[in-house]
């Protein structure tokens, strides 16, 4: 079977787990009317996709049994509305606050959560904070990709996809707030965007520098 299971099945599978919590693959496959084989054969696919984990449980003689549920991605396969909520909010403060006030506010934000990159970061050699910051942002919704610059000097943070895209088309000034916060998350570099999906590119790019000369 392909590396996707079969959409209903898929689909399936995944609303029974977000509902019930944890099962095995035998009461899952009971529950859709087809063989345990193939339900395995379902849940290793989704597994492949980074969906759904399993962790061994007791079970009697015979072939030992798995328990299943959703990974943290596997949860935001399913809308949570949360969109829809930050442009509502967003609405709100451009209707009600004087333009200055709501950049700041929105730097604040950049600010605090550079602080807890930093946190998760740690002292490590820049390199490693910068590979870890590019897992962090992958693990947050983001299609991040990290290379070498090409003189070189420092790295190139593209993101093909963004989880704040549909924001950002009606709030550019969030995206100034991504900058920010990547040049808060290394003080000790330049951070200079050098792509932007906003301006028809293929994707939002940063690149850092070491230094802040």
């Amino acid at each position: 079977m392909g590396a996707h299971a079969q959409a209903p099945t898929r689909e399936t599978t995944l609303t029974l787990l977000l509902r019930q919590g944890e099962t095995s693959a035998g009461h899952l496959a009971n529950q859709l009317g087809i063989s345990v084989q193939a339900m395995r054969r379902h849940l290793r696919s989704l597994e492949e996709e980074g969906l759904v984990e399993s962790t061994p449980m007791p079970a009697g003689p015979g072939r030992p049994s798995n328990s299943w549920r959703l990974t943290d991605r596997g949860h935001q396969h399913f809308p949570d509305g949360s969109e829809h909520f930050a442009l509502g909010l967003l609405h709100s403060m451009a209707a009600t606050l004087p333009p200055e006030t709501m950049v700041s506010l929105l730097t604040q934000q950049a600010i605090d959560k550079a602080g807890h990159y930093r946190q998760q970061l740690g002292s490590a050699p820049l390199e490693e904070r910068v590979a870890l910051l590019a897992e962090l942002r992958r693990q947050e919704g983001y299609v991040t990709e990290l290379q070498d610059a090409p003189d070189g000097q420092g790295w190139c943070l593209s993101e093909f996809h963004c989880s704040v895209q549909r924001i950002a088309e009606e709030y550019p000034v969030v995206c100034d707030q991504e900058l920010e916060l990547i040049r808060q998350t290394f003080p000790d570099c330049q951070v200079e965007r050098v792509h932007w999906r906003l301006k028809g590119e293929h994707s939002c790019g940063f690149r850092i520098t070491p230094g802040d000369d």
